[in-house]
């Protein structure tokens, strides 16, 4: 991730060689975690100026939904899908599976605006494995994001699909510790 903290000038005789493009991360487990490493990144970009956005797509039960994002400081936002419960079942019902299209779609919209520099799409990976949102609809969406825009992925399962895509892979490993007596 690079946040840039001053544009240079129009008139600088410094010109780089090659644009800087935006990276694909992917951090994955085994279990549904909260990936603690990937909001302190968030976090510290957002404190340097740079746009954030969080989507947390099976998290609910703040009544939140894409029309009031929690706004963290003046450079990050949070989205939560508009639920009463968080989703850890395929099976939804009809107003649930609604507000997650929505925010599905809002998602890319406000992505392919390029408002943001990073975005995170977390427990995106279960919403596919579970068929809430279609594997070809987030490859296609990959496909056009901005080059400027880090993205990175979280949740257990992660489809090969985006894996193979990704630049950079964190697999989050549980390790059990024998307890001495």
């Amino acid at each position: 991730m690079v946040a840039q903290l001053e544009t240079p000038s129009i008139n600088t005789t410094h010109k780089l060689s090659s644009a800087v493009t935006g990276i694909v991360q992917v951090f994955t487990s085994h279990h549904r975690n909260f990936f603690t490493v990937v909001m302190a990144q968030a976090l510290k970009i957002a404190g340097q100026g740079t746009p954030v956005l969080i989507v947390q797509f099976l998290k609910g039960g703040i009544n939140q939904g894409h029309e009031n994002p929690i706004q963290l400081g003046q450079n990050m936002d949070w989205i939560r899908c508009d639920l009463p419960r968080c989703i850890d079942t395929p099976h939804l019902d009809d107003t649930e599976a609604h507000s997650l299209q929505q925010l599905w779609h809002y998602t890319q919209k406000i992505v392919l605006s390029g408002k943001y520099s990073l975005v995170v799409l977390d427990e995106l990976s279960l919403a596919i494995n579970f068929g809430l949102i279609p594997e070809a609809e987030v490859l296609a969406f990959m496909k056009k994001i901005p080059t400027h825009m880090d993205i990175i992925f979280t949740g257990p399962e992660m489809p090969k699909s985006i894996l193979d895509l990704a630049n950079q892979v964190t697999q989050v490993r549980h390790i059990k510790r024998s307890q001495e007596a």
